[in-house]
């Protein structure tokens, strides 16, 4: 079976492609410069000489902040080029997966959010990947649409790997207090578990459809924070703060949890592999 992976530089999709290659699926990755996914003509081109059976669509802009003064970048990648990607999938009969996020949920459920919730996005961040969601289920039958959360990874800037940063800074007196937002609730997650359930849908061809893949439990960032310096055994002292504290251009969900569709492990477990692995790369 060959898989194309749009976005081949990213956190996740590096993890993808270590994991899909060492259970001897024919991978082919494809960055920026290797694919343009607003590009009609090269989306085409590209995936009639590659004829993957499957497309995972990890290529979006993903700069949450950001995207409240470039909505207009932002659509054209995570809608208008999962448009494209989607179609030429459909054209060469292929499979696409393309990975969304918590944030297409306003927060205001107040209970896990399941599958058959209708999304409403808070940020513009969370609309375009929404809009690229329904741009995936109106022009390729054959798609799973997976929405996950909170993500860290050793190929990528993260939460983790900042809290440690910063929590070595507190311990070496550069930093008298660390304060953490305590007032969002979501479901950390490790690339790698991610990417081992994808290879799982892959592998068991479920129903086609929307899916969460999160780490299991919730954690607010706060004890995201704790959590990390417990298992590092650093004595660090988070500071829970609310939202309001530490405002952002982008407006966040206070409670972003999914119901993940498997049973998947604990949160925290992930992560102790995470930081035992020896966290991001330099």
């Amino acid at each position: 079976m060959k898989i194309l992976i749009t976005g081949a530089n990213g956190m996740l999709a590096k993890d993808l492609i270590q994991i899909l290659e060492n259970q001897r699926y024919l991978v082919v990755g494809k960055t920026h410069q290797d694919l343009d996914i607003t590009n009609k003509d090269s989306v085409i081109k590209v995936l009639k000489q590659e004829n993957p059976d499957i497309v995972i669509q990890c290529a979006a802009y993903t700069k949450v902040d950001d995207a409240e003064n470039n909505l207009n970048l932002a659509r054209k990648i995570n809608a208008k080029g999962c448009e494209i990607v989607a179609k030429a999938c459909n054209e060469i009969a292929s499979t696409m997966i393309y990975i969304s996020t918590d944030y297409v949920f306003d927060g205001e459920k107040f209970s896990p959010y399941t599958t058959s919730d209708t999304p409403k996005p808070l940020n513009n961040y969370g609309l375009t990947k929404y809009e690229g969601e329904l741009a995936v289920k109106n022009n390729c039958p054959k798609y799973y649409i997976v929405r996950t959360s909170w993500l860290y990874g050793k190929f990528g800037k993260n939460f983790v790997d900042t809290m440690l940063n910063l929590g070595t800074k507190y311990l070496n007196g550069e930093i008298s207090e660390l304060k953490v937002v305590d007032d969002q609730i979501g479901c950390p997650t490790w690339t790698k578990d991610l990417a081992q359930w994808i290879a799982k849908i892959i592998k068991n061809e479920p129903s086609y459809g929307v899916y969460h893949i999160c780490g299991g439990g919730k954690a607010s960032w706060c004890e995201f924070a704790k959590e990390i310096f417990k298992i590092k055994g650093m004595n660090v002292k988070v500071t829970p703060c609310t939202t309001e504290e530490f405002l952002r251009p982008a407006k966040r969900p206070h409670y972003s949890v999914m119901t993940p569709s498997f049973i998947i492990r604990p949160w925290q477990e992930g992560l102790a592999e995470y930081l035992q692995d020896g966290g991001q790369l330099s």
